[in-house]
């Protein structure tokens, strides 16, 4: 990580005058697992948003800075890139890539806080993405060939429990590749809308963050990702599926083949991240702790789907009830 680098003033503020910036302050900022973030505020009083890029590449970076352009022109909630005074978008430190946005002001909820209001709006903006015109982006690092060599290496570690539940994943996932609907549309899908990639002024959403993961393909695919992750505590809540679901199907109207791949999509996306979750978590948990993240969580939201928890929920906004 660059963290302690970059907290030295000599080297932020070389990065921060090619975006005509001098620094007053610089903090740190603990969001975000991969990426070095740090809250900017210059000799005006403004601020500004700066990550160092720690895995992605010049070209990465690059691709996510113009998406978030077109976001943001489209009438996305999303944060706006700064452009540098030499008319480039990106900075160097340490041979990463660096971007510089506006900061939006917002707050992370927690799940106890989620209400059906948050849904509907997110379910809007989910849709507001999807209309943004067709992807240049590839299929991304998840398609289920990816997963299955995340489990290969899962199998290999010869933990018990885990080479288990990988080949219980992998049995499942080939069942859905199986099922799959190669027709249905596709576009440009954020793919990890998760609730710390949100910001929040009370229910007014404030900006979709990190489109980092956003790549090319379905959809409901999408649309079943952000409904397991706001949609499930101890079980899946069923007014607040209806709203993201009916609030999506509001702005962009859903297919029928969609609405009857809507179970499949999201057990594929409940597979996804167990496995992400065994091989982040599990595999590099110190000896005697438990994972930061249980990937055992989403087998159960997998299990609930198969169990047609949200059966209801989809036949009455498919039907138009209460939409």
């Amino acid at each position: 990580m660059a963290l302690l680098t970059l907290l030295a003033q000599q080297a932020a503020e070389p990065i921060l005058e090619r975006y005509g910036l001098l620094l007053a302050e610089i903090e740190p900022l603990r969001a975000g697992s991969v990426n070095s973030n740090f809250r900017i505020r210059d000799a005006s009083g403004s601020t500004f948003f700066l990550r160092i890029y720690e895995e992605q590449d010049a070209a990465g970076a690059a691709r996510e800075v113009e998406l978030l352009r077109r976001l943001h022109a489209a009438g996305v909630p999303s944060a706006l890139p700064r452009q540098r005074t030499d008319g480039a978008w990106l900075a160097e430190h340490a041979s990463k890539p660096v971007a510089c946005f506006e900061w939006v002001e917002g707050s992370i909820v927690c799940q106890k806080q989620v209400t059906a209001a948050h849904c509907a709006r997110l379910g809007a903006a989910l849709a507001q993405v999807h209309l943004t015109g067709a992807s240049s982006l590839s299929e991304g690092r998840f398609r289920i060939t990816d997963l299955e060599g995340r489990l290969d290496g899962v199998e290999r570690s010869g933990v018990p429990e885990l080479v288990n539940a990988a080949r219980a994943i992998r049995s499942g996932l080939r069942e859905y590749a199986a099922r799959r609907d190669a027709s249905l549309p596709r576009g440009l899908i954020h793919g990890d809308l998760f609730r710390d990639n949100v910001l929040w002024r009370g229910e007014e959403l404030r900006a979709l963050l990190d489109f980092e993961s956003a790549s090319e393909g379905p959809f409901v695919y999408d649309v079943m990702v952000t409904l397991l992750a706001w949609c499930y505590g101890s079980e899946f809540d069923t007014a607040l599926a209806h709203s993201l679901l009916a609030a999506y199907h509001r702005t962009r109207p859903l297919g029928s083949a969609e609405f009857s791949a809507l179970a499949i999509e999201g057990g594929i996306a409940a597979l996804r991240f167990a496995t992400t979750r065994m091989t982040d978590f599990s595999l590099r948990a110190p000896q005697g702790q438990p994972p930061l993240r249980d990937y055992r969580r989403f087998l159960e939201r997998r299990s609930a789907l198969e169990r047609g928890a949200l059966s209801s929920v989809i036949a009455a906004v498919r039907a138009g009830n209460g939409a």
